[in-house]
């Protein structure tokens, strides 16, 4: 299945200024739609940091998504971070300068324009009619940080992200880990294709375990769920 990396950019969110809500809405997303989310990074506003990041998660990942540092300010360093990443320039896209300059008219400074300097060689995604367009380099999605544009943004792409859903069951139980720990060790070596996690929940009155089953093998999903409650109580 296709492999993702989600790249979080911004000092806002290493200070606390603002709580990430991005990553948590793409698990959810790239989940429903089959993608394999292999790693979550979160990085400072800093040139090095963002090429360092990228190349890497670039070259082991279907696809990478960053969030964040595409704005006018001095801040926003994510375009020439990525080009940094490949060793490519940045070049005023004129697509994106029209589109700017026929929006913001008068306001259309300089400052405006630093939105146009993208990798040189990146890819306009269109998609969903939006006025400014996705930016793509390679397989590196670079999207905005700024929560609803993001989540927008993503929907209007998605379907240029394709796997098999993994399918998910769980069940409750009263027992604690070391006393299913047996049960699920049988379940996880008889059917090797389904993940199976063990979520112990203090805060619970009185505390439980849940147990969740995760495969895109639906007759494995349910062979290992029917055993599993023939052998941890409810």
């Amino acid at each position: 299945m296709p492999t993702a990396g989600i790249v979080i950019i911004g000092n806002e969110i290493l200070t606390g200024k603002f709580a990430d809500e991005n990553a948590p809405w793409l698990v959810q997303r790239l989940r429903g739609l089959g993608i394999d989310l292999e790693r979550i990074s979160t990085i400072p506003d800093t040139l090095d940091d963002i090429a360092t990041e990228v190349r890497g998660f670039s070259s082991r990942f279907d696809w990478v998504y960053t969030s964040g540092g595409i704005g006018p300010t001095h801040d926003d360093l994510t375009y020439l971070g990525v080009a940094t990443a490949f060793g490519v320039p940045l070049a005023r896209h004129p697509e994106i300068a029209e589109m700017l300059a026929r929006k913001l008219g008068e306001r259309c400074n300089e400052a405006a324009l630093r939105m146009a300097e993208v990798p040189e060689g990146a890819e306009l995604w269109w998609d969903g009619g939006f006025a400014y367009p996705l930016v793509v380099y390679r397989n590196v999605v670079i999207m905005p940080g700024v929560p609803g544009l993001l989540r927008h943004k993503f929907d209007s792409v998605a379907h240029r992200f394709t796997g098999v859903p993994v399918q998910t069951d769980r069940l409750t139980t009263l027992c604690s880990e070391p006393e299913i720990a047996e049960a699920l060790g049988e379940a996880a070596a008889r059917w090797p294709g389904v993940a199976i996690g063990s979520y112990p929940r203090f805060e619970e009155r009185p505390p439980v375990v849940i147990v969740t089953m995760e495969s895109r093998d639906a007759d494995a999903l349910a062979a290992c769920g029917e055993f599993l409650r023939t052998r941890v109580p409810g």
